[in-house]
């Protein structure tokens, strides 16, 4: 999102812009979300929710994200609902392919499997490489010795360019380098990035949760957040859901706890029927790191160089908010900022 959204509004301002892109296509992990884009209804949530979150960003994606929704539906980009089925949040789910294709036929030519290896001279950057989540040996640094067993659950290229090569700039961390979001996921043999939602198993609220030793974890927030985060310290990365006969019925989004657990069950997922029970393994899945580049209101990290999305950390810091909220605003924040004539 954030790379895309900067490369259409520098080009919508006039101005030339390369897009190097290191995989294979565009999106990123934008590609294979559910593509929700929301901000909290109340700002004082927003607070209560992120407490170690930067105020200055904070306040920059919820005010400014209902204007940028609306300049992506101007764009064309396809709306899937127009609601986030949560009471607590605000926005818009787009289909993420329509919304990926909109916003690469903004930017133009886009120069596939080709990283950013330095910083060119005197040219403005922005960098939105997607975090570090798919570099195994950084999430073991700074979230959990168990980084090898856990699932990625986004795409394999985001392995902490971003961050390298704005340290060799002179910019800072932000908070919560040990934070990050994902999903606990079903169990199964194998996951492919078709069931990254699919197998998500978010119902942590109406099950028991403890890790394969029967050490139980009490659930806090209400995205799970904290949940998957816990599952990621524990051993395997692994942890078991022991949800009660009368909680299958429970609303999960547009399905049930029931429906959720029989398609973890036709995957393969380790699923056991009790007496009045029924127990699933899951494992952590990382979907993007929360802590990265330190910027600043006009998403500045160091001289010329800017960073978005989940390159900049220290929004969600405490808790969760929209990352492809914050990658849609800070990358347009960046790209305004990046063209001399708007400064």
């Amino acid at each position: 999102m954030a790379g895309l959204a900067a490369a259409a509004r520098a080009r919508e301002l006039g101005a030339e812009v390369v897009v190097l892109e290191k995989g294979d296509r565009p999106g990123g992990s934008m590609y294979l979300s559910s593509g929700v884009v929301w901000r909290y209804r109340d700002w004082d949530r927003f607070r209560t929710e992120c407490p170690g979150g930067d105020p200055e960003l904070q306040r920059l994606v919820w005010e400014r994200l209902d204007d940028d929704l609306a300049w992506l539906e101007s764009l064309g980009a396809p709306v899937a609902e127009r609601e986030t089925g949560n009471p607590l949040t605000a926005g818009i789910r787009f289909d993420p392919k329509g919304l990926t294709e909109t916003l690469a036929r903004r930017v133009g030519a886009i120069r596939l499997l080709e990283p950013l290896s330095a910083l060119p001279a005197d040219v403005p950057v922005v960098l939105a490489t997607g975090g570090f989540q798919g570099s195994p040996g950084l999430v073991r640094s700074h979230i959990t010795p168990e980084a090898p067993n856990l699932v990625l659950r986004a795409n394999p290229w985001s392995s902490g360019d971003g961050l390298r090569i704005a340290l060799g700039a002179g910019a800072e961390l932000s908070a919560g380098l040990d934070e990050f979001y994902g999903r606990n996921l079903a169990a199964a043999p194998q996951i492919s990035p078709q069931q990254f939602v699919s197998l998500a198993q978010v119902y942590a609220r109406y099950a028991r949760v403890e890790n394969l030793h029967g050490e139980a974890y009490e659930p806090r927030t209400w995205s799970e957040i904290d949940v998957v985060q816990w599952t990621a310290l524990q051993p395997g990365a692994r942890a078991r859901y022991i949800v009660p006969d009368a909680a299958l019925g429970e609303p999960v989004r547009e399905r049930t706890v029931r429906d959720v657990i029989d398609a973890a069950r036709r995957a393969g997922a380790p699923v056991e029927k009790r007496d009045g029970e029924t127990v699933l393994e899951v494992v952590a899945g990382i979907t993007t790191t929360l802590g990265g580049i330190r910027i600043d209101g006009r998403a500045r990290g160091a001289d010329g160089l800017y960073a978005a999305g989940a390159d900049a950390g220290g929004i969600s810091t405490g808790g969760w908010s929209s990352g492809l909220a914050a990658a849609l605003v800070l990358g347009k924040i960046a790209a305004e900022d990046a063209i001399p004539s708007r400064r």
